[in-house]
């Protein structure tokens, strides 16, 4: 057996299934995954308590079908980042104030009907014209520095597009990356900080969030989203208050930089290592929203760092999961799954329908996927339009790979053109 691959319990009988620990399935190196064990966790334990990196346990969920429904269940919760594992007493760390992945009940849908519609496809309009600027300034850039006709499109482009992006929606100001950008990697790898150092990392988070909402309320009105959250939490009917922006402020760095700088960098290299499709698409521009679909169903956005907390016990494939138990829906898994995709280890530019669940499914829907889809199309388009020769420079298998976080990535990515 090789080391991505995890003992599966048998479960031939469900209602007497064993309660077998395994470990959280890792991804074969040099790949993004998903891990190859899940196809064999799909067909045989679709359910099945795993170790997770923290050292806590959790139900793994791999099928398309049992995730999408784990996702939308209103017994399954998120816990807040700050709370979870659970501790008590004097033990028990201080309230933070939670994420917009974090937010439940009430709370979460009057704040999610005032955020959702600003992130829709007609209202995200204004940002194409410039993200389309932003990327065509880095290939200019790219090419200018260009060593010997090849450049590392992951540091020239792949890396910097995300956060100039994100920095021009939300109204982050992009010279203060040093200050944000620390903290925020430090949360997206908290499955090695310990609970001190998480609540740091997310105390410096708020109070930078806070500091970056003072200095906006007396610099007056702008485009930014903060100015505009701002703005409808001084209303008198609103339904969001200052400390919900300043959630927004953390989501949008926690949710929106390093996982599209890494599901980026794949997406492209995807469509170097399929020429033949790639072609295609350079011939039908107009087909790269398809493309994209399939680019976020084929390339994971997560592997497996969805904890969700059941409030109630309940039965799922004859395993009893009580209250209080973490369980974990892969969408990794769940998108490769032949039950609800055909050929899914097939990347199929042209696949549709394409139901993917890369951005969750239900009230926690990543609110920001329309954004992302509109960042990778406009990267996409603008690669094809200006580098129409753009290829790996270096075979494909000797590619560094960061593998620092679950979700793989290139470390570099050597083109020419």
């Amino acid at each position: 057996m090789s080391r991505t691959e995890a003992p599966v319990p048998n479960t031939a009988t469900p209602d007497a299934a064993p309660e077998t620990l395994i470990p959280v399935p890792e991804t074969a190196p040099g790949t993004a995954g998903p891990p190859c064990a899940y196809a064999r966790l799909r067909t045989e334990a679709p359910v099945v308590k795993a170790q997770l990196p923290n050292g806590e346990t959790g139900w793994l969920i791999s099928r398309y079908e049992d995730a999408r429904a784990a996702f939308a269940d209103p017994r399954l919760v998120r816990p807040l980042l700050s709370a979870w594992p659970p501790r008590e007493g004097a033990d028990a760390p201080p309230p933070c104030l939670p994420t917009f992945l974090e937010m439940t009940g009430a709370h979460h849908e009057r704040v999610r009907r005032t955020v959702l519609p600003m992130f829709g496809r007609r209202q995200l309009s204004f940002m194409e014209p410039r993200i389309r600027a932003t990327a065509g300034e880095l290939v200019d850039t790219m090419v200018a520095g260009a060593d010997g006709g090849t450049a590392d499109l992951v540091a020239s482009y792949a890396e910097p597009l995300p956060l100039r992006v994100l920095c021009e929606t939300v109204g982050l100001p992009y010279e203060d990356r040093e200050i944000y950008l620390p903290h925020t990697l430090a949360l997206l790898g908290a499955a090695g900080l310990t609970m001190e150092e998480v609540l740091a990392a997310l105390y410096a988070l708020q109070d930078y969030a806070a500091d970056l909402i003072a200095r906006k309320e007396r610099d007056g009105d702008g485009e930014d989203y903060v100015r505009l959250l701002l703005a409808l939490a001084r209303r008198p009917d609103s339904e969001i208050t200052r400390d919900d922006v300043v959630s927004f402020v953390v989501t949008m760095l926690m949710a929106g930089y390093k996982t599209n700088i890494q599901h980026t960098g794949n997406a492209l290299l995807a469509l170097l290592t399929h020429p033949e499709q790639l072609r295609t698409l350079r011939a039908a521009p107009e087909r790269i929203p398809t493309a994209v679909e399939e680019l976020l169903r084929y390339v994971p956005l997560m592997n497996a760092i969805n904890i969700l907390v059941a409030t109630e016990d309940f039965t799922l494939h004859g395993q009893h999961i009580r209250a209080g138990d973490a369980v974990v829906p892969v969408p990794a898994s769940a998108n490769r799954d032949p039950a609800a995709f055909a050929e899914p280890d097939r990347l199929d530019l042209a696949r549709t329908p394409n139901p993917h669940i890369a951005f969750g499914h239900g009230p926690h829907a990543c609110t920001g996927g329309n954004l992302t889809r509109m960042q990778l199309t406009i990267a996409i388009q603008v690669l094809l339009e200006r580098l129409p020769d753009l290829e790996l420079a270096v075979p494909a298998e000797s590619i560094d790979w960061d593998e620092s976080t679950p979700l793989r990535a290139p470390a570099r990515l050597p083109v020419r053109w």
